[in-house]
């Protein structure tokens, strides 16, 4: 996976994740953040094409943006604990993924319009 991208919050000027990886395959989408033992500041996983995630073996919370396709935020979740499940978010096709409190630090709410800018 070496794909990054930043994301930025331009509703409330915020960055939201400074280097955030991107899942994109089955595989990767799949695996998504069990392999990691933790998000440090700044770092996220964006996860395309998906209205849903599970927590299912994860050994941290997290907290969670799911955005359209012209990146406005549609559904936040914040501190997501283990085994549970986002079932769905409504208008979403993605999925960002982020250290716990990241969404609090930024001030991102339902509505905020995100920017995602690739990283060379």
């Amino acid at each position: 996976m070496g794909r990054f991208v930043r994301i930025a919050n331009l509703t409330r000027s915020t960055s939201i994740a400074e280097r955030c990886r991107v899942a994109r395959s089955l595989p990767e989408r799949a695996v998504g953040l069990l392999a990691t033992p933790h998000l440090a500041p700044g770092e996220g996983l964006l996860i395309e094409g998906t209205q849903s995630i599970h927590m299912f073996f994860m050994r941290y919370p997290i907290d969670v943006a799911f955005i359209d396709k012209g990146g406005l935020v549609r559904k936040t979740v914040s501190v997501l604990r283990p085994w549970r499940v986002v079932w769905w978010a409504r208008g979403a096709r993605d999925c960002i993924e982020l250290p716990s409190g990241a969404l609090a630090a930024s001030r991102t709410e339902t509505g905020d319009q995100l920017k995602v800018t690739a990283l060379d």
